[in-house]
């Protein structure tokens, strides 16, 4: 793997491809930085070695050039406390004074690009924008894992202005060998954990991971397809009507490996999408008109959490119910406890990154498992078997 750690960027301008697409409140406040904070290794190396640095990315989807909600500008002053020194900012990433900042960098110094997306040409991989790119910098180094399964001209596109000056960041191949454990020789017993709401948008992961895993846990709001499919009721739960065969042959499948698919035995029900509505707690199956399943129950908390336990290593992604509201976050918490446990004594846990990483986040337990990962999607089609465009480019 050709990582940073393979060339001095002494007197180099390294141009990286970071993931700054970081949340931000009314205010243009930061309330999640874990993508800037990931990226500080690569960065800090590059300026330790005697280079300068020039980072670029995107941050959220501006539909069709600038908008102020999307500037990287308000970044700036956080992504400089982060570095300990001041950040300097071009209010482009092409032109001009784009290329006269870059220039002008002197050795330790860094370079904020304006948001990328702003450019329609950045999305639609346009190697005319990735050259005028590439113009910036004299290495290019990509550590944006969360952006690695897009083609995009910064991502993937860019990479062939570099022949022989291209590298993956630190965290692009701390998420790459973190991925290669668990889909290769992981120890045994090995759990995949898998919530969220459509089956539809796990159902690769789920069969190629069903020649891999000891255990399924299936949680969140895929679960009440399952219940419906196996002749349940779900009131008004969350359902993909379509996917009801799907469903049962995927329980037909896991039989069929040896695989034991767990689901859930009971859930947290309410009256009302809302965190004032009243709740109740239903047999899965059994969830009456006009309620709605929100959270696993109490017995399958246990059941999934003795399995968890268990483990010797733990994929998981996707959380057990709405665990942003505070009344159906019980069953997520519980299992990541559960990971936390596991994690404690022995296995190894890879946390998939999306609302999972959102999750251990929120219950301050980033630190309590093996490794988050910082790309939802990116993750999930790397473990699907599929080539992701970022890293193609950087390997070939």
């Amino acid at each position: 793997m050709k990582t940073v750690d393979q060339i001095s960027f002494s007197g180099k301008k390294a141009l990286i491809r970071v993931d700054f697409n970081v949340p931000l409140d009314e205010n243009y406040n930061i309330t999640d930085d874990n993508r800037m904070t990931a990226a500080l290794p690569t960065i800090k190396k590059i300026l330790n070695d005697g280079g300068a640095v020039i980072l670029m990315s995107h941050l959220g989807r501006p539909k069709g050039g600038p908008e102020e909600k999307y500037s990287l500008k308000h970044i700036v002053s956080h992504l400089s406390d982060l570095l300990g020194q001041q950040v300097q900012f071009a209010d482009d990433c092409i032109g001009a004074a784009a290329e006269s900042k870059a220039k002008a960098l002197g050795k330790g110094e860094v370079l904020l690009l304006e948001n990328l997306r702003f450019y329609k040409e950045e999305e639609k991989g346009d190697k005319d924008f990735a050259e005028k790119l590439s113009k910036l910098g004299d290495i290019y180094v990509n550590d944006a894992f969360g952006t690695a399964h897009r083609a995009h001209a910064s991502t993937a596109i860019i990479a062939q202005f570099f022949p022989n000056a291209k590298y993956f960041g630190y965290l692009m191949a701390a998420e790459l060998q973190n991925a290669e454990k668990i889909l290769n020789n992981a120890p045994k017993p090995f759990t995949a954990i898998m919530g969220g709401s459509k089956v539809s948008d796990k159902i690769e992961l789920i069969e190629k991971l069903l020649d891999k895993v000891d255990n399924l846990i299936i949680g969140g709001g895929m679960a009440y397809t399952f219940a419906k499919a196996d002749g349940g009721t779900i009131g008004t739960s969350l359902v993909e009507a379509d996917k009801l065969d799907l469903a049962l042959s995927l329980v037909k499948k896991a039989k069929e490996k040896g695989v034991t698919l767990l689901l859930p035995v009971d859930n947290v029900i309410a009256d009302a999408f809302s965190n004032d509505a009243k709740t109740d707690i239903a047999k899965t199956g059994k969830i009456p008109d006009n309620w709605m399943g929100l959270d696993i129950g109490p017995e399958t908390i246990k059941l999934f959490s003795k399995v968890v336990e268990e483990s010797k290593t733990i994929l998981w992604n996707g959380p057990m119910g709405v665990f942003e509201m505070e009344k159906f976050l019980v069953g997520t918490k519980a299992i990541a406890d559960a990971v936390a446990t596991a994690t404690d004594n022995g296995a190894f846990s890879l946390i998939g990154g999306g609302d999972s990483a959102a999750a251990v986040a929120k219950f301050g337990m980033t630190d309590d498992v093996s490794y988050v990962s910082t790309g939802g999607g990116a993750l999930l089609e790397y473990m699907e078997g599929k080539e992701l465009p970022g890293v193609k480019a950087i390997n070939d």
